[in-house]
C-alpha cells in the first residue's frame, strides 16, 4: 500500500462502536485491556455487545494508531511481564466529545426519516405500526441494570432520565400522530377533494 493510500485509511472514519466505548472507558479512567473487557461488558451490557474479548484488542490498536490514546507505564510488575495500560490523548477526549454530538445528530435524523415514512403510508396502516412501535417503546422502557461504581450509578441515572423523558415524548407524539391520521382517515383522498 503506498504512502498516500495509509494516510486516507488512518484518516478514514472511526465506525466502531466498540472501539468508541473502549475510548469512553479510558477518558474515565487509565487500564488494560483484561480489565477493560469486564468494564465494557459491566458498563455497556447488551447495548453494545462483545462476540469475543479479542475485539477490545483490537479497538485499542485502532485506538492507538489513530493517537486517540497512548500507553502509560503501570508501575512495576511482581514477578510477571507488565500489562500495559492505556490512557486518553487531549485528541482522543476531543474526538470522544465530537462523536457524542455527532451520535444526537443522527439520532435527530433518524427521527426525522421515520416521521416522514411514517407519512407515506396509507392511514391505517400507519396506525398499525404507531401501535407496534407504542409497544416497542413501553417494552424497552422495562428494565434497568444495576450500577456498581459510583459513576456507573451517574451514567444509569442519566440513561433512566434520558429514556423516561424520550418515552413520554415519543408517547406524546405517537399520541399526535394518531390524531392526524385519525383526521386524514375521515378525508377524501386528495384528488377528489
Amino acid at each position: 500500500m503506498d504512502g498516500s493510500r495509509a494516510y486516507e485509511r488512518q484518516l478514514a472514519p472511526m465506525r466502531s462502536s466498540v472501539a468508541w466505548g473502549v475510548l469512553g472507558l479510558v477518558i474515565e479512567r487509565p487500564s488494560y485491556g483484561w480489565e477493560l473487557v469486564q468494564r465494557f461488558s459491566r458498563t455497556y451490557g447488551e447495548m453494545v455487545a462483545l462476540t469475543h474479548s479479542g475485539q477490545i484488542y483490537t479497538a485499542l490498536d485502532a485506538l492507538r494508531r489513530r493517537s486517540l490514546i497512548e500507553e502509560v507505564s503501570a508501575g512495576e510488575p511482581r514477578g510477571r511481564r507488565p500489562k500495559p495500560h492505556y490512557r486518553a490523548t487531549e485528541q482522543g477526549v476531543r474526538a470522544y466529545e465530537d462523536w457524542l454530538l455527532i451520535q444526537l445528530e443522527e439520532e435527530r435524523q433518524r427521527q426525522r426519516l421515520f416521521a416522514r415514512q411514517i407519512a407515506l403510508l396509507e392511514p391505517g396502516v400507519a396506525l398499525e405500526v404507531m401501535d407496534r412501535y407504542e409497544e416497542e417503546c413501553l417494552t424497552d422502557a422495562e428494565g434497568a441494570s444495576p450500577a456498581q461504581t459510583e459513576r456507573e450509578g451517574v451514567a444509569s441515572r442519566l440513561a433512566d432520565q434520558d429514556e423516561q423523558l424520550t418515552l413520554e415524548a415519543r408517547l406524546s407524539w405517537i399520541r399526535y400522530v394518531r390524531e392526524e391520521l385519525g383526521d386524514l382517515m375521515g378525508r377524501p383522498p386528495e384528488g377528489e377533494r
